[in-house]
């Protein structure tokens, strides 16, 4: 379900661009110091974005690092700090359960790669679970919700991606300051919420051949899992909702 998230680079100065390369950067080498070489595979935009989200806003000191992709020349990374800590332990919880969802969603056979990654992620879990236990917890009843709105076929798209956006707003649960706890999980949920709906659509045609629960193809009776204009164009409206609330909690 991650993966949605990517940064608007044409509209990113260069100065912005180093920035988010950075903690991009910063990100993948604090998941590996943590949780191993096999978490930091688990190292996206959305996370990245969670990172910057949770800092303090202040600028954060760089060293040029070498890894695996840039073995030679090495990279300008950010140092370890707070907030890449916080995205990494929520990368591997959130990550875990993800993968999770895709064995239960999968037969034995085509579920086999993700049964095959969790084994490698299971330790790195465990001890982001041991970190963040509220979390942990607050994921699995979010998630349980889901399920249960599944099994029932809910055909209101509010109601099936609510679990999901509450799920991301948790991530801002243990911020000590409120006004930063309250804005940043508003923005959290609301663009939980929006990556749970595209997800929805963009699964349209395939959970329409397996018959897998799909929220917006029942809200909008499309058995075929094809768009019709109209639909199309209020599917659009509920979207930019969530957006105008994230710009509206900036």
């Amino acid at each position: 379900m991650f993966g949605y998230v990517l940064p608007s680079r044409d509209r990113l100065d260069e100065r912005e661009r180093e920035r988010f390369r950075a903690v991009y950067c910063g990100l993948c080498h604090t998941l590996r110091e943590r949780y191993g070489f096999a978490a930091s595979l688990l190292l996206n935009y959305d996370f990245t974005l969670l990172a910057i989200l949770l800092s303090s806003g202040d600028e954060e000191s760089c060293a040029v690092r070498r890894c695996a992709v840039h073995p030679c020349k090495g990279c300008r990374a950010q140092t370890s700090t707070p907030a890449l800590e916080a995205a990494a332990d929520r990368t591997v919880i959130l990550s875990w359960w993800q993968l999770r969802d895709h064995i239960a969603d999968h037969g034995f056979w085509s579920g086999l790669k993700y049964r095959f990654a969790s084994l490698f992620l299971r330790g790195a879990y465990r001890r982001a679970g041991e970190r963040l236990p509220r979390f942990d917890a607050a994921v699995r009843l979010h998630l349980q919700a889901l399920a249960a709105l599944e099994d029932a076929r809910c055909a209101s798209i509010d109601m099936a991606a609510e679990p999901f956006a509450a799920l991301m707003a948790d991530a801002a649960a243990d911020l000590t300051d409120e006004k930063r706890r309250r804005i940043l999980g508003q923005i959290l949920y609301q663009l939980g919420r929006w990556i749970y709906l595209i997800d929805a659509a963009d699964d349209l045609q395939k959970d329409a051949v397996s018959g897998n629960y799909n929220p917006v193809a029942l809200r909008y009776g499309l058995r075929d899992g094809k768009w019709d204009e109209e639909n199309r164009r209020a599917f659009a409206r509920t979207l930019d909702h969530s957006i105008h609330m994230i710009a509206t909690a900036f």
